[in-house]
């Protein structure tokens, strides 16, 4: 599987498009979609990041979603929150839809973490736990993204409890602990998605044979010559791995 990864103020529909020739997945976002989470967005926005602050944030979600239902791509959305009403809602949409929830245990901005979204949700376990537990609630698929090197926190003990409180994809990024991609991998049944530094068939390469399902792109992922070389690269190791190197090029 390949996928596109999440890039704040620049995921959309329209980026999707982009690169469905290309990907299996576009997971959209992320979007802030409770109160505390969208102030600390509007942190962000003034200080020179790319945000999506729109007026409804469920709304948006829905109509970006909507802007996929004929696309050659799955659709995803990476959400944040501090409460778990906002993520069932996020994922009711997203069922509806057929698109994957994906919440964000990822982002390590100041803003972010001060209001308890992003990373900080790794050090907060059982509350990320309810969170996944309530989007498989509706019948979502749910991936969590989760980063390696946060201190304190045994990251393939997470990904077994996230995959037992519901979570269908971890998606992982790496930093520059690579092999913790193995650890995470055998920890949990959930399938793993591995991200960071993903540009062609060695660096695809590498995270799939530490036993990821696939791979994502993430700041490239509107580079079409990169995502061609990862696309070419993940359906090459397929065939390996069935017994077709015979059809490699």
């Amino acid at each position: 599987m390949l996928a596109l990864a999440s890039l704040s103020g620049v995921a959309d529909a329209e980026w999707a498009r982009a690169g469905a020739a290309h990907a299996d997945l576009a997971v959209l976002g992320g979007v802030a979609i409770d109160d505390e989470s969208r102030d600390a967005a509007r942190a962000l926005v003034d200080r020179g990041r790319d945000e999506f602050l729109p007026n409804d944030p469920l709304a948006f979600v829905e109509r970006q979603l909507s802007a996929l239902d004929d696309a050659p791509i799955r659709a995803g959305m990476n959400v944040r929150s501090t409460t778990v009403e906002p993520i069932r809602d996020a994922a009711a949409c997203c069922a509806d839809h057929d698109a994957v929830l994906e919440i964000n245990a990822h982002c390590r901005q100041d803003e972010l973490r001060a209001v308890g979204c992003g990373e900080t949700l790794l050090r907060d376990t059982a509350r990320l736990e309810r969170y996944v537990a309530a989007a498989s609630e509706t019948g979502a698929t749910v991936s969590v993204k989760v980063r390696t090197e946060v201190s304190g926190v045994d990251l393939p003990e997470t990904a077994c409890r996230l995959g037992e409180a519901g979570a269908d994809l971890l998606h992982v990024d790496a930093m520059d602990s690579e092999p913790l991609v193995a650890d995470v991998a055998a920890a949990t049944d959930a399938a793993v998605l591995a991200n960071n530094g993903v540009r062609d068939r060695a660096t695809a390469w590498e995270y799939l044979a530490y036993g990821a399902d696939g791979v994502s792109v993430g700041r490239p992922s509107d580079d079409p010559a990169v995502l061609r070389r990862v696309a070419r690269a993940v359906d090459d190791w397929e065939r390996r791995r069935t017994g077709g190197e015979g059809a490699l090029g």
